[in-house]
């Protein structure tokens, strides 16, 4: 422990992360500095500033990561169609490896030896914190405290504040309903009155969406367009990375859409129950699948399908700054060049439904497809088509006996 003298930590202001704050000053006796992001939770965030300059914290960093989240990690990972267990939209993975990367940034221009996470040893995020940590500097120490400390429950924590003079919001000082996290892509929740899988989460848990019976009778229509697989513009108005993803939350939110409550395998072997919303997202990807529905060969359309859990796996399981990470995006990438053109969707009590799409780049041929007349296809070539794809089931009836 007398090693460490100076340790970046992931700090959001809240209960977990004060208390952590506070733990590292008294365990390891090292400076701590402190790194809060705004990846678009809808916070305010300088109280998380004062509650770290109470506690003698001199380096204090606060950064707005929004455009940086949706543009150079969202976008990627929405190229790619990602869908864990064919469902999450992997809001909370995608945010971990641009956290732990800044940390690691910040520890570097400190000259910090260490970074710390409030991560429990029971989820997903410390693995996804800790591998970004050593994929980015292998020689890194690493400060888990959920791991080493015996705070063991939430109420021994808000003892240690209480003991330490540690400000905590009033509805933290009871058990608290379950546990939220948030970002621009969704908000997720967890625990305590969610944790039988057969109980229905109440409406009080969501926060971004309306519930889609409550949405309006008329439906939305909008309209978004693409440029090598990434939306650049809604309804004709061209919108920054971090603005079209806000502005799709609220249509999307809006109109009951993007609800997700979903049993999951975490990467460290036991089921858990969450409820997302993520509306912005799920309106995305309809649409992204409905522009490539038009623009990608259907060899590489299917190969992309074939990729997508893998992808989607090695994300939620906190590979990021991986070798397979990033040879499966360059590849995904690849596909996306010619991904552009327009998608119309009409947004309705919790569906997003496609109503139309073109593309500069469209490989749908009318006068191949149509049922009516034409001069460019030659139906008797179907006959030998079919015959050379039977071959191999004709001989094999053949072979036992039919």
């Amino acid at each position: 422990m007398s090693e460490i003298k100076k340790v970046v930590l992931a700090y959001s202001g809240g209960l977990d992360t004060s208390v952590i704050l506070k733990w590292l000053q008294e365990t390891y006796a090292c400076e701590v500095v402190t790194f809060t992001a705004d990846l678009g939770q809808g916070e305010e965030l300088e109280p998380a500033r004062a509650k770290a300059e109470m506690l003698g914290v001199k380096e204090i960093h606060i950064e707005d990561l929004r455009e940086v989240f949706v543009r150079d990690y969202v976008f990627p990972m929405f190229r790619a169609n990602a869908l864990y267990e064919g469902a999450y939209l992997l809001g909370t993975a995608i945010a971990r490896p641009l956290i732990a990367k800044r940390q690691i940034e910040i520890a570097e221009a400190t000259g910090a030896d260490a970074v710390a996470h409030g991560a429990t040893g029971k989820g997903n995020d410390q693995v996804r914190f800790e591998l970004s940590y050593y994929a980015l500097k292998p020689d890194i120490k690493v400060i888990s405290p959920w791991r080493e400390w015996d705070l063991t429950s939430r109420a021994q924590l808000v003892d240690f504040a209480q003991k330490h003079q540690i400000p905590i919001a009033k509805d933290k000082r009871g058990e608290a309903p379950f546990s939220v996290d948030a970002n621009l892509l969704h908000v997720s929740a967890e625990g305590k009155v969610l944790e039988d899988p057969w109980t229905a989460p109440a409406e009080y848990v969501f926060s971004r969406t309306v519930a889609p019976e409550a949405a309006p009778d008329a439906p939305t229509t909008i309209e978004i367009a693409f440029e090598k697989g990434d939306p650049v513009a809604i309804d004709g108005r061209r919108l920054s990375p971090a603005a079209l993803l806000a502005r799709l939350n609220e249509l999307g939110g809006a109109n009951g859409i993007g609800r997700l409550d979903l049993v999951e395998n975490r990467f460290v072997g036991m089921k858990s129950r969450g409820v997302y919303e993520t509306p912005g997202g799920t309106v995305l990807i309809a649409a992204h699948r409905a522009m490539e529905s038009i623009t990608l060969d259907r060899g590489a359309a299917h190969l992309k399908d074939e990729l997508m859990p893998r992808y989607a796996e090695v994300i939620y399981n906190g590979f990021w700054f991986s070798p397979e990470r990033e040879m499966l995006q360059a590849a995904i990438d690849r596909s996306q060049e010619r991904v552009n053109g327009r998608v119309r969707l009409k947004l309705y009590k919790g569906n997003v439904i496609v109503e139309g799409r073109e593309s500069p780049e469209s490989l749908y041929s009318l006068e191949h497809v149509t049922f009516e007349e034409d001069t460019v296809y030659d139906q008797r070539d179907a006959e030998g088509f079919i015959k050379l794809n039977a071959l191999r089931l004709r001989l094999l009836n053949r072979q036992r006996g039919g």
